[in-house]
């Protein structure tokens, strides 16, 4: 039955998406260069999850370290359920990847709490409280998109600016609010190009902490620098910029010895990370939520601060990261 229904979404999307974003679908999932898929037999907590024979299912994910890395996971352990996977992580941009779900060309996916209030359902305001902002995307999302978002991840891989020790110990700052004290000159920032148009990005957060972009008296344009996501920390601790970019989990954050200021205004949303599914393939086969839940648990701060370094530090492939950390955990063997 989920197959049929797919099978109609993907033409009736094949009809109706003949633009500039279906051509950069096109090319991104022929690029993804997603590799082999590992996979074991489960074990432990998910030991008696009843097997996935029998289903087709197509796992994306974003192009940032963190995400290839929870799709590798989703990749690994639907595999190990006997699910007939297609790996189609490493999409470039939340909009390509967002899209490709919409239509139906992804079956799941590993989504943030906050990209989805803000970036994909439109809301200007973030909801402080993790729990309230789940259950908000969580209600608008399955009634607008048929798209289910599974209980999340204890963990917030939320927005924020790193700066070196040099940099504190010379501004003697520790939050977001002190910015504005330092001299217009000495305001540099590293930042991703995408952050810079989010509504959930720079320009935002240097409003809500008074300090005008593109002013003379605020963050005039040529004191911003872009850099592709992983340049920024790097650039940021070689003293490129003095504000960079970063994500909160990110295993370069301790690797480079940088220092994460207080978002002592509360700017940035809450990012606690959940699976995200399509309705008529939960409905079909429920056990995938009983599959995820007790991995979805593990999922804190710390872990992926660990699993992100050896990425991104020791140069291991996600694929590996993922499968080695399944089956450490005891999900697989």
């Amino acid at each position: 039955m989920y197959d049929a229904l797919r099978r109609r979404r993907s033409l009736l999307a094949l009809v109706s998406t003949i633009s500039a974003m279906s051509l950069l679908l096109s090319s991104c999932f022929l690029g993804t260069a997603a590799g082999p898929i590992r996979k074991g037999d489960l074990a432990g907590p998910v030991a008696d999850v009843k097997p996935l024979d029998g289903l087709d299912i197509s796992i994306g994910s974003k192009n940032f370290s963190e995400n290839i890395i929870l799709g590798k996971m989703a990749v690994t352990l639907l595999a190990s359920a006997g699910a007939d996977v297609t790996d189609l992580t490493n999409i470039p941009g939340s909009a390509a990847a967002r899209q490709a779900q919409l239509e139906g060309q992804i079956d799941a996916m590993w989504e943030y709490t906050g990209t989805g209030w803000i970036t994909y359902l439109g809301h200007t305001k973030p909801i402080p409280d993790e729990q309230k902002q789940y259950v908000a995307v969580r209600d608008e999302d399955l009634k607008t998109n048929d798209l289910v978002w599974l209980p999340p991840a204890p963990m917030n891989n939320t927005y924020g600016f790193a700066i070196t020790q040099a940099v504190s110990k010379r501004f003697g700052i520790t939050k977001l609010s002190e910015i504005k004290d330092v001299p217009v000159k000495d305001r540099t920032f590293c930042v991703e190009s995408e952050f810079t148009n989010r509504p959930d990005g720079l320009p935002g957060m240097l409003k809500t902490y008074g300090i005008p972009q593109g002013q003379a008296n605020g963050v005039p344009e040529k004191n911003l620098k872009t850099y592709q996501t992983g340049a920024v920390y790097s650039a940021t601790a070689k003293g490129e910029c003095n504000f960079g970019e970063v994500f909160t989990t990110d295993g370069r954050i301790v690797a480079l010895d940088l220092t994460v200021l207080k978002d002592d205004k509360e700017y940035f949303p809450k990012y606690n990370v959940s699976l995200v599914v399509d309705d008529d393939l939960l409905k079909e086969y429920p056990q995938i939520e009983k599959l995820f839940a007790p991995i979805t648990e593990k999922l804190t701060n710390e872990v992926l601060l660990k699993l992100n370094a050896k990425v991104d530090v020791d140069g291991q492939e996600p694929v590996d990261v993922a499968y080695d950390w399944l089956k450490d955990e005891g999900f697989i063997k």
